[in-house]
């Protein structure tokens, strides 16, 4: 939805056609591997979120490297993930559910984006943290994955907020609570996970905007300011908060400090929940 949001104003600046290609599966990396082959003459572009940044730990063999074969462009929006049910499930609030979920005796299926996102890993630690037999079930990408949430074929699912919040609002999913330091104008009424009695549980996908390795400097620095100011506009900034995001607009020196943070952070959380993708 974001890059697409961003294309088109782009396509308006730029006089040109900006076509946005979803590659998705396997966490990301089919798109990336694309990307990274591809030449860095600023006609190719990746927008991508953490899982990029996770994918370096969590797989054994990659065809790129996430950091070396990549040019940093600009981060755009940070989007909390968010505890999500399908209206089967009876819980209504993160004990209900937790104890809900440890009396089933065939497992609780967790949905996400795919193996290696953010989602999947916040639903690893979950998993460590209640005891709950998560049984992870991977899709490729956020439509297939809220289909079956909304027919109940999975269980719940760490969604990205912007993802589910209209099925939030309309009543089709039931939101559990927020991995985030604080609520969310977009969800106010729903609590973060340190309010609802599990402290230290934050987690959440950034969008930002890469190229291939070896884009020039000059052109790197034309394209982040150009997003920026798109990013920047009242009307664009409003819609990112009402998906649920924190628009951070990012310049690239920044953008590149954020990623080296992020590789670090999430290569402990694969550490810490196991999990490990051939």
């Amino acid at each position: 939805m974001i890059a697409r949001l961003i294309g088109e104003r782009l396509s308006s600046r730029w006089g040109r056609p900006v076509v946005v290609e979803n590659r998705a599966g396997a966490g990301a990396t089919v798109g990336a591997e694309v990307v990274a082959r591809s030449e860095p003459d600023g006609y190719t572009l990746f927008e991508t979120t953490s899982a990029h940044t996770i994918s370096a730990s969590l797989y054994r063999r990659l065809p790129y490297d996430p950091i070396r074969d990549f040019t940093a462009v600009t981060l755009t929006a940070t989007v909390p993930l968010v505890l999500v049910v399908s209206k089967g499930v009876p819980a209504t609030d993160l004990a209900g559910f937790v104890a809900w979920g440890k009396q089933q005796q065939r497992g609780v299926t967790a949905g996400s984006t795919g193996n290696g996102t953010a989602q999947h890993l916040t639903a690893e630690l979950f998993k460590g943290r209640t005891g709950i037999a998560l049984e992870h079930v991977p899709y490729r990408g956020d439509a297939p994955l809220i289909t079956d949430l909304l027919s109940g074929l999975v269980n719940c699912s760490f969604a990205t907020l912007s993802a589910v919040l209209p099925y939030i609002n309309g009543g089709e999913l039931r939101a559990i609570a927020l991995a985030h330091a604080r609520r969310m104008d977009a969800l106010r009424g729903v609590p973060t996970f340190a309010e609802a009695g599990m402290a230290d549980f934050e987690a959440a996908t950034w969008f930002g905007t890469f190229a291939p390795a070896g884009l020039p400097p000059e052109l790197r620095e034309r394209i982040a300011r150009d997003i920026a100011a798109i990013v920047a506009e009242p009307a664009m900034s409003q819609r990112l908060v009402e998906m649920g995001a924190e628009v951070n607009n990012l310049p690239p020196a920044e953008f590149d400090a954020f990623i080296g943070r992020e590789t670090a952070r999430w290569a402990e959380a694969v550490r810490l929940s196991g999990a490990q993708v051939n």
